[in-house]
């Protein structure tokens, strides 16, 4: 254990834990908070999905730019700062400009820091042991998602409706986060840049990753990017909750619940990938998913909602840390952020358009239709990755 989680590994864990919890402090509030200072419902929609457009396509690009200049922690510490000092700005004032500004803020930061942490993290790990690695750190940044929940509602427990006081707490967390950020140290590897292209990257160059790159990587890019096309937003999940008559504070308990779940099962599902395959796990992850959506197409009992909601945190855990370890070990050294962030960018437009569409056929067909349609759709694409994607 000492051998495998390192002093980096370790830093960038704490990292992802003090972020999250700072940002989940914040997520279940943030339609309220919003409402109260004057955005309408559509006003909510049009701020996030600038938002989460901006995180998307930086992703890319910043990954590839940090490969360029064969440097990754300055644009760790500069994605962790930019989120840190955001969550504040958004109480300061509330004209809805400056608002846009601060969430957009927030979602570069992601942007900037994602591909060059994943690439440090790959650094410190091998072949063999990269799922376990990632897995851990997905178990740490997790386990922030679960107690900024539980701080919110412990503060609005007894300060009901301050949320502007809430956004400024949340600034400490941020800046605990950005103080570890400050400890990394350049993997001597990449500390003396190869001979680069001269010229800065062009804002979109990272897409000339993907024809450039191995059969391998394209065959699991187009297979991840088919299931994002299919998963919306976690939101709609609660919603779902909410239309089968589960309470808020239940329906909170559930989502820190599936947060507590991922957590404690991220690095022992790393584990089981490192030692039995990539592919027969992240595989499994999907079978899951397809059973929890249509459990949740037919569930109507609480107890069944925690069963899948069990199984959700499951699914998660032995797919979004595997996802990552599978591209790092299918990329170069020198490309492993340029692969990562090609991926997360695309990842976050099919996601966004996931949701789009998630909300039409609710709209149209309703949520059991949603939840039955996607659960057979991420059975095929299970079946994809067991037939194309080289294991």
């Amino acid at each position: 254990m000492p051998s495998l989680l390192t002093r980096t590994v370790w830093l960038l864990g704490l990292v992802s834990l003090f972020t999250d919890m700072a940002s989940e402090m914040l997520y279940p509030i943030m339609p309220l908070y919003l409402e109260s200072i004057g955005f309408s419902v559509l006003g909510i929609g049009v701020l996030e999905g600038i938002a989460e457009a901006t995180a998307g396509l930086s992703k890319g690009y910043f990954g590839k730019l940090s490969d360029h200049r064969a440097r990754k922690v300055p644009f760790v510490q500069l994605g962790y700062l930019l989120s840190a000092l955001s969550k504040p700005l958004m109480a300061a004032w509330t004209a809805p400009l400056w608002v846009l500004a601060a969430r957009t803020t927030d979602r570069l930061g992601k942007g900037v820091r994602t591909g060059a942490r994943d690439a440090l993290l790959a650094a410190e790990a091998t072949f063999a042991t990269r799922a376990r690695i990632f897995g851990f750190h997905r178990g740490m940044d997790t386990l922030g998602a679960a107690i900024g929940p539980l701080l919110a509602l412990l503060f609005l427990w007894y300060y009901p409706e301050h949320y502007r006081t809430l956004f400024l707490l949340a600034l400490f967390p941020g800046l605990a986060a950005v103080g570890f950020t400050l400890l990394l140290k350049e993997p001597p590897a990449e500390a003396v840049p190869a001979a680069k292209a001269e010229g800065r990257p062009g804002f979109f160059s990272f897409l000339k990753y993907i024809p450039a790159s191995s059969p391998a990587y394209r065959r699991l890019l187009w297979g991840l990017l088919a299931f994002a096309l299919v998963n919306s937003s976690d939101l709609f999940l609660l919603l779902l909750l909410k239309y089968k008559g589960i309470s808020d504070s239940v329906l909170i308990g559930f989502y820190i619940f599936y947060n507590l779940v991922y957590a404690l099962a991220a690095y022992p599902a790393g584990s089981l990938a490192d030692r039995r395959g990539l592919k027969p796990v992240f595989v499994s992850g999907l079978l899951l998913f397809a059973a929890v959506y249509g459990g949740m197409a037919l569930a109507c009992n609480w107890w069944q909602f925690g069963l899948l909601f069990l199984l959700y945190g499951l699914y998660a855990a032995l797919t979004e840390g595997v996802a990552k370890a599978w591209i790092s070990n299918l990329a170069t050294a020198t490309e492993r952020a340029t692969a990562i962030g090609t991926y997360e960018g695309l990842r976050s437009a099919a996601a966004l358009l996931a949701s789009a569409l998630a909300g039409l056929v609710w709209f149209q067909l309703g949520p059991a239709v949603l939840f039955g349609v996607t659960a057979v759709a991420v059975g095929a694409i299970a079946f994809y990755f067991v037939w194309k994607v080289p294991g």
